[in-house]
């Protein structure tokens, strides 16, 4: 190979800056040579300091244009490994030990591994923590999404390439606070199939079901009231709810929703401003409210005067009411004292963020104000990839064949379940978790399995309480790996 770089080691890098380039890699040119000029800086056989072979020089060694040495070059500028000094060309960038970190995706040294000295608590950041780790657990059972391959990843990837067609002043200025209006009117067209009438006038988009429901506890709620959630219930709403100075009091649920008896009397007690609710394929147990405890559910509302907040983020996962009754609260009250969330990270791509309130129009207005306040508006781009994907029309068959393949593994996995020894309940009808019964405390299992590269999500994490639980969720379309059923029948199995 060729070396293109000169004697003088405070004019150019010393070592060879890229390898022969390979036609046929499976990677692009640029990507070859952005890739081989990383591993030579983090190697440390091209210094800080070193200057770079000139962009015409390093296009003649290799073979390659100039446009792709310029944008290869620019793309390491971008990244922190080079530097362009105006007049005098690209520079190896001076890295402190601030801004390394070895390829493997080691942490920084300012960011000390989370846990390293003391043991980190088993609670709810702890859980995020590890779902979103920089290196990720090679075995999630405790996790909330599908695996990867579920998804329709090429859909994904023709959608934005779609959108990136589009003119550039489109896609460069900011979004509408109340959301892309078209992804607004497919949304219309979508809630129509559940029975909820909404104009795209009362629909607003948000980054996530997760922001959904902070814009909503913050608009509707001050410091000091109460808002009332399913125990168990999603546990990342406990720590945003708490930072908004709100009281969480848990209520009850049940496998045909909540304890009504209960409900009754701690709405009396606490006069809630808000209740959170799954209705249909509930965050843990992937059970549905029934049709008679939505109208008391509904009744008790209007007696106490406290609003309802219908989380249905796992809505298409359910068949729908041709196969299974699905009866949800938006639909029955129309929007009058229920608020209505919805999103698409479970089912097309957690990365596009997309997820929306319907309302009546004015909180609609009210809760769009609030969403500028916080962050202007949500991302106009996402929001028309969304759009792009819905309004083809082959969204509906990857739903179709996610549910079938949910369905042919919760059997396989409910039977597991039964054979070593975990109680589990009878397998629900749809949906994508377990709640299991260990019979012991699974904050303890729950470390025993990070030990070995398994997260587990302890029941613990899903009531407002937090107290120790023998329960577990676990996610039916992440337990494929014989290493996680060998674990748990290790530490859980018959005898």
């Amino acid at each position: 190979m060729t070396n293109t770089t000169s004697g003088n080691p405070s004019r150019a890098a010393g070592p060879p800056v890229a390898p022969l380039l390979a036609r046929d890699a499976g990677e692009t040119l640029m990507d070859q040579i952005v890739r081989s000029i990383r591993i030579r800086i983090d190697d440390k056989l091209l210094r800080g300091g070193s200057r770079m072979p000139s962009i015409r020089r390093f296009a003649a060694s290799h073979g390659v244009s100039a446009f792709t040495v310029v944008a290869s070059y620019d793309k390491l500028v971008a990244q922190g490994y080079l530097e362009s000094r105006r007049g005098a060309g690209f520079f190896v960038r001076e890295r402190s030990p601030l801004n390394t970190g070895e390829r493997s995706g080691a942490a920084p040294a300012s960011l000390a591994p989370l846990d390293a000295g003391e043991p980190q608590p088993l609670d709810v950041v702890w859980l995020i923590r590890n779902m979103f780790r920089g290196d990720p657990l090679p075995h999630v059972p405790g996790t909330g999404v599908l695996p990867p391959d579920w998804l329709d990843g090429a859909a994904v990837a023709n959608a934005l390439r779609s959108v990136g067609r589009q003119p550039g002043s489109m896609l460069l200025g900011y979004g509408t606070p109340q959301g892309f209006l078209p992804l607004r009117q497919q949304l219309q067209l979508k809630l129509a199939e559940h029975e909820i009438e909404a104009a795209p006038h009362q629909i607003v988009t948000t980054v996530g079901v997760t922001q959904a429901l902070d814009l909503v506890a913050r608009e509707f709620t001050r410091p000091g009231d109460t808002i009332f959630v399913d125990d168990p219930a999603w546990f990342l709403m406990f720590g945003s709810f708490a930072a908004t100075g709100a009281r969480l009091v848990g209520i009850p649920r049940l496998a045909d929703g909540p304890d009504l008896a209960r409900l009754a009397e701690l709405a009396a007690l606490h006069k809630p401003r808000l209740y959170v609710i799954n209705s249909v394929l509930h965050n843990p147990t992937s059970t549905s409210l029934s049709a008679a405890k939505a109208f008391q559910v509904l009744r008790l509302a209007e007696e106490h005067g406290f609003t309802i907040v219908e989380d249905d983020i796992y809505c298409d996962l359910h068949p729908g009411s041709a196969v299974q009754p699905a009866t949800r609260l938006a639909a029955l009250d129309q929007l009058n004292r229920v608020i209505y969330l919805g999103g698409f990270s479970k089912t097309m791509a957690a990365n596009l963020r997309i997820g929306f309130i319907a309302t009546s129009p004015e909180w609609a207005q009210r809760l769009a104000d609030r969403k500028m306040l916080g962050t202007l508006t949500s991302s106009d781009i996402g929001e028309r990839v969304a759009y792009k994907i819905l309004s083809e029309g082959l969204f509906r068959k990857h739903l179709d064949r996610v549910r079938a393949r949910l369905d042919t593994v919760r059997s396989k996995v409910f039977r597991q379940l039964e054979r070593i020894g975990l109680d589990a309940g009878p397998a629900p009808a749809a949906g994508m978790f377990a709640w299991v019964d260990s019979g012991s405390n699974t904050n303890l299992l729950a470390e025993r399995a990070m030990a070995e590269g398994i997260l587990l999500a302890p029941g613990s994490l899903f009531s407002p309480s937090q107290l120790p639980s023998t329960r577990m969720r676990l996610n039916v379309a992440a337990m494929q790996d014989p290493r996680i059923w060998e674990f748990l029948e290790r530490q859980l199995g018959k005898p």
